[in-house]
């Protein structure tokens, strides 16, 4: 008699189990490394975002610091036409009138609403110049008419607020004091 020789292999059912917990695994793993990559790139906008509120902001305080002081626009009118936004800060300099406001954007590449600021150009060194104002989107995706805020505090420190929103539900809030001797 011979010896027989059984050589045992995988079944079907067992080879066809094993290729449909491998496609699971990989189809999990391919949505988590998809979960992850939206989450990298929102992480990244949120970082660029606050990146350009917070040049923004510092814009703001450098008008604030080459001021001469709030101006009332009854007495001292905007530069630019403001059509139809809300002066939210109104500054007199030696080079003229500085007039941030919030409005609707007039072209539909801005996202929301938009803080502009009218007035004379920064020089090559950062002083004002004399040249004629501009009138130029400074920051946008403002949350909303309240979008930028102007506070002053009884110690006369001024707090620059910019709140932003997406539609896609990402927020972002910036805050900058301007303490007394730092601007107006």
């Amino acid at each position: 008699m011979s010896p027989k020789h059984e050589s045992r292999g995988f079944s079907l059912v067992e080879l066809l189990l094993t290729l449909v917990i491998g496609c699971g695994l990989s189809g999990w793993l391919l949505q988590t490394m998809l979960a992850e990559g939206r989450h990298g790139q929102r992480v990244g906008r949120l970082w660029r975002e606050r990146v350009v509120a917070q040049r923004t902001l510092q814009l703001v305080r450098g008008d604030l610091r080459q001021a001469e002081g709030q101006a009332d626009l009854s007495l001292l009118p905007p530069a630019c036409n403001l059509a139809g936004r809300t002066p939210v800060l109104h500054l007199a300099t030696a080079a003229g009138p500085i007039t941030y406001s919030l409005g609707q954007p007039s072209e539909p590449i801005w996202r929301g609403w938009v803080l502009m600021r009218c007035g004379p150009a920064y020089g090559l060194h950062g002083e004002l110049g004399k040249g004629t104002a501009q009138n130029r989107v400074v920051q946008d995706a403002l949350a909303s008419s309240a979008g930028f805020r102007v506070e002053p505090s009884a110690d006369g420190v001024l707090r620059l607020e910019l709140q932003q929103s997406w539609p896609d539900g990402g927020q972002l809030r910036s805050v900058l004091a301007v303490a007394p001797g730092q601007g107006v």
